[in-house]
């Protein structure tokens, strides 16, 4: 067995929502570090090393339609899937429980859960040809709760009730879809990010030296130490994996 071989990409078509965000970005370039071909489908097009961006709106169904279809119409299949993208409401008052709105609770599902679900259900057709592997990003705040004693009323790192919940259901979803897939030969497993702040979100020394102090390793994560579990389910080296999901928070639901 060449083990250096399991990680090679090379010849697989590989689809990134959301690749154009922190952890989104950081996918496609180890993705294409590893010799797939990659395509960047995201609401906004950021220059990159991506093979291809499609815009994609993930609201609508009619859109991942879309991006598939061209997908397979171009490189002739699809390979990986990573559900990265997400889009969510609830800021200040509104991350509230008993001041959210119906419609916001709504938008935060339909970003995080939903949107999973659609594409999900649209790549199942054009997977089922010749196999291939789903990745969903959940969230540590879909396995605990956030700490709200260390958040301000309007610090924009406040976690809502409404994302963390729809997480929780991507996990269990992405279960579902494994057993339910597997008969295609289509594995389906999930990743947790900690906590990955993007830059610009820790201007405020004193609360991220709190927010950080609740992981093991004392840190945040930065954006490809992301990478390693993404590429692992998506190469061959996970093919005996499925309804798995790998945890990176460097401890923060460990204790």
């Amino acid at each position: 067995m060449d083990y250096k071989k399991l990680f090679d990409l090379s010849g697989k078509v590989c689809i990134v929502t959301g690749g154009s965000g922190y952890l989104g970005s950081a996918c496609v370039c180890a993705l294409k570090d590893f010799g797939a071909t990659v395509i960047n489908a995201d609401i906004k097009e950021r220059e990159g090393v991506e093979d291809a961006f499609i815009m994609t709106d993930i609201s609508k169904t009619e859109s991942f339609q879309a991006l598939f279809s061209e997908v397979e119409n171009k490189y002739g299949k699809i390979d990986v899937l990573v559900n990265c993208a997400a889009y969510f409401k609830g800021h200040g008052k509104e991350s509230q429980i008993e001041f959210m709105t119906d419609e916001v609770w709504q938008t935060g599902i339909d970003g995080a859960l939903n949107s999973t679900f659609r594409a999900t259900r649209e790549v199942i057709p054009f997977m089922k040809k010749s196999g291939g592997s789903i990745i969903n990003f959940c969230s540590m705040y879909g396995l605990v709760s956030p700490d709200l004693r260390i958040y301000g009323e309007d610090n924009p790192q406040k976690n809502p009730p409404n994302y963390g919940a729809a997480k929780a259901a991507v996990a269990q979803f992405t279960r579902y879809s494994a057993g339910a897939l597997a008969k295609y030969g289509i594995r389906v497993n999930s990743v947790t990010p900690g906590p990955f702040p993007a830059p610009g979100n820790d201007k405020d020394v004193e609360f991220n030296k709190a927010l950080a102090s609740k992981t093991m390793l004392g840190r945040f994560g930065k954006n490809h130490e992301m990478a390693g579990a993404v590429l692992l389910l998506a190469s061959d080296a996970s093919t005996f994996m499925t309804g798995s999901n790998i945890v990176v928070d460097g401890g923060w639901t460990a204790w």
